[in-house]
């Protein structure tokens, strides 16, 4: 479910106006995030690492409006919850888009996740989301401990949905990182959300 916003009665109005009329609206920001317990307690579980950083990056996205905004034919929405569509590595060295529905509960996200993860690595179909749908674009890139991402965009093709990515996983005097991009739209949120999204999820990682 979504809500239009009244955008005359919206905080956002003059930013979300200023900042549509941009060639590249998207602005971001990298950041190293521990990741000692979360790696930890995923291995623990006999979990797929990805999928439990995944969750909880999406569970904080949920979490803070901002990250729920989405443009569509020149309006704002609110979604109710928002979904992930994550790359997803295939065995022949390409990847695929895949559509991972949220789930509150941490097993029925997992049971799904893994039905979509083999669905895409059996394909060869590249179906990106579309414009206003209510996804976080996720992507890993573990093989690179980046400081710094940018993303192939369309300039002329009207997309509002955030950008996150994870790089590769370092390890020093036994504390592990991981390098997190945070790409989103100017006209729907700040600096000041990608900080709250970030805090939120160190907190969820730390958690035993």
């Amino acid at each position: 479910m979504k809500t239009l916003i009244d955008i005359e009665q919206w905080n956002r109005k003059e930013h979300f106006l200023f900042f549509s009329q941009f060639e590249e609206p998207f602005f971001g920001a990298t950041v190293n995030i521990d990741c000692t317990q979360a790696y930890k307690t995923a291995k623990e579980k006999g979990n797929s690492f990805f999928l439990y950083y995944l969750f909880r990056a999406l569970r904080a996205a949920n979490e803070i409006e901002n990250f729920r905004y989405r443009i569509h034919d020149r309006q704002v929405y609110l979604f109710d919850s928002i979904d992930a569509s994550p790359t997803i590595n295939r065995p022949n060295g390409t990847f695929g888009f895949a559509y991972m529905d949220y789930y509150k509960d941490e097993i029925d996200f997992y049971a799904a996740a893994l039905k979509e993860i083999e669905r895409v690595q059996q394909s060869n179909n590249l179906i990106p989301a579309v414009s206003g749908e209510g996804v976080i674009h996720f992507s890993a890139i573990p093989w690179i401990d980046f400081t710094a991402l940018s993303h192939a965009r369309s300039f002329s093709y009207p997309d509002s949905s955030p950008k996150i990515s994870f790089g590769k996983v370092t390890e020093d005097n036994g504390r592990k990182t991981m390098p997190v991009s945070i790409h989103g739209h100017h006209g729907l949120m700040d600096g000041n959300h990608i900080g709250l999204f970030v805090e939120r999820v160190q907190e969820l990682w730390n958690e035993e």
